[in-house]
């Protein structure tokens, strides 16, 4: 079983808002007691927030399925249903949120950051909400909106001011053990350490952590090794020191070509969080000088390195501890410069941008897919096509009053549309006839119904059953004088 997870893939499912009530006052005495059908409740939303006592993902790999309440519906009385609560996921400092398509979202970085996954969608409207002069009794109310879902990619990137990169057994774990009071495994076989160990490190005033990723190989960058799983986690380190084993007897490799090797992995990886880590300061430091074969090369090769590189060089032993201060004391400055030069914080500002005044909020375009058809795209129209009950008369008449006041009708007009083309809303197709204007009719129909529709379908029902007394007409007529084919039929003369 994983101890610690960097990459998980999150489903969020956000609450639907309930639905409103249709519901008339009813009291003795009272006949005329008017409609108090009370809003439905907003469903609850999916967010992330930053814990600082959570470390790792790995709550997400077991339970990847994340899916908050739903509002309660309306009720009479002008009772509103109530309000579902968010479901807050704790996440570790760090968290870069992606979509499925691999484009950041948000960097989740400092305690309390929060994130919204997925949005809780709208209550409904009761009837008492809808109520107006010209609709003083409504027999319909809004439908909750349904909550938002999608598919997210949770990364962790350690913060880190100094990230250790080097070979496997290069002695990595071994100089955060010696530096800090973090406790990584040790072992004399390659890949040892398997996943990101922090340590903190107090040089003088200054206090750092410090990352030890899993050792890097040529190839890092395109797959082999661990290295591409775990390079994300350097990404944020504001210094990086190349961990060299001075003692190894493997053949063809010495300190020089260790850190070209990793200068062109780390070159060729390319940070999802944007920048290089090529303009990252660097310190180099040939480990294991306690081995007098390795001392000798360090002391060779010492020159060379800070030639060629023009970062500092240092000689360090975790095992005797002999230059580490030096190199403690290195990497504080190091953090120090990196610090002084961020910008400084500047409080949060709301800033209000009110919309344009010929900004309709939606769009008209023709529909690629139905020859003749349009679209109708923006937030407020599929959101009250979300929210209408078709099966209502007077909902659907309602939600053509309002698309007839946003200026739907007119923009469809201008666009060239012509009633009986296809349009399309959200995911409901329709066939377009202009409406009556708003309240001219509604105040006299029925609750449940619209004059417009009955109208609209007693015409269709006429068109129907003259289509048929045609058809048995002209099926009539074949049967006694035959089809007009040229041919007479046997028996006329």
């Amino acid at each position: 079983m994983p101890k610690f997870v960097d990459r998980v893939v999150v489903h969020a499912t956000a609450g639907a808002g309930g639905n409103g009530c249709a519901s008339v006052h009813r009291e003795k005495f009272k006949p005329l007691g008017g409609p108090d059908g009370g809003n439905g409740g907003r469903g609850g939303s999916v967010v992330l927030v930053v814990d600082p006592g959570v470390h790792t993902l790995l709550d997400f790999h077991h339970r990847p399925h994340a899916a908050a309440r739903n509002g309660k519906q309306g009720q009479g009385g002008f009772k509103a249903g109530a309000n579902a609560d968010d479901l807050e996921l704790a996440v570790p400092d760090g968290t870069v949120v992606m979509a499925s398509d691999g484009a950041v979202l948000a960097d989740l970085v400092g305690p309390g950051t929060r994130f919204v996954a997925a949005a809780g969608g709208r209550g409904g409207l009761g009837n008492a909400a809808l109520a107006s002069t010209a609709r003083k009794a409504p027999g319909f109310a809004l439908l909750g909106e349904p909550g938002e879902t999608g598919d997210f990619v949770l990364e962790l990137r350690s913060i880190a001011d100094v990230g250790l990169v080097g070979f496997p057994s290069a002695g990595k774990s071994s100089l955060v053990a010696a530096l800090s009071a973090a406790r990584p495994k040790i072992a004399d076989y390659p890949f040892t350490t398997l996943v990101p160990q922090l340590g903190v490190v107090t040089a003088g005033e200054e206090v750092f952590t410090v990352a030890d990723v899993p050792g890097l190989i040529p190839g890092a960058s395109e797959g082999r090794g661990l290295g591409l799983d775990f390079l994300r986690h350097i990404e944020r380190c504001s210094v990086l020191v190349h961990v060299v084993d001075c003692a190894t007897f493997a053949p063809g490799r010495d300190p020089v070509s260790d850190v070209q090797a990793l200068e062109d992995e780390l070159a060729r990886y390319t940070p999802a969080l944007g920048g290089v880590l090529a303009d990252r300061p660097r310190l180099v430091a040939l480990n294991k000088i306690d081995v007098p074969d390795a001392r000798d090369l360090a002391e060779l090769v010492r020159s060379e390195l800070a030639e060629r590189f023009g970062w500092p060089v240092f000689e360090i032993s975790t095992a005797t501890r002999e230059g580490l201060r030096e190199l403690t004391f290195a990497m504080a400055a190091q953090v120090r410069a990196h610090r002084a030069a961020q910008p400084v914080a500047e409080p949060t500002r709301v800033v209000l941008r009110p919309v344009a005044v010929d900004d309709a909020g939606f769009t008209v375009v023709p529909d690629p897919e139905l020859p003749g058809g349009f679209i109708v795209r923006g937030a407020r129209p599929e959101r009250w096509i979300r929210q209408t009950n078709f099966d209502n008369d007077e909902a659907v008449g309602y939600l053509g009053d309002r698309l007839a006041r946003l200026g739907v009708e007119e923009a469809l007009a201008e666009a060239g549309a012509v009633p009986g083309c296809p349009v399309t809303i959200g995911d409901v197709t329709f066939d377009w006839e202009p409406s009556t204007p708003a309240g001219v009719a509604v105040m006299l129909s029925g609750r449940g119904t619209d004059r417009r529709l009955e109208q609209s379908s007693r015409a269709s029902a006429a068109d129907r059953l003259a289509a048929r007394v045609e058809r048995r007409r002209t099926r009539t007529d074949d049967e006694l004088f035959g089809a007009d084919d040229g041919v007479a039929p046997e028996g006329d003369t």
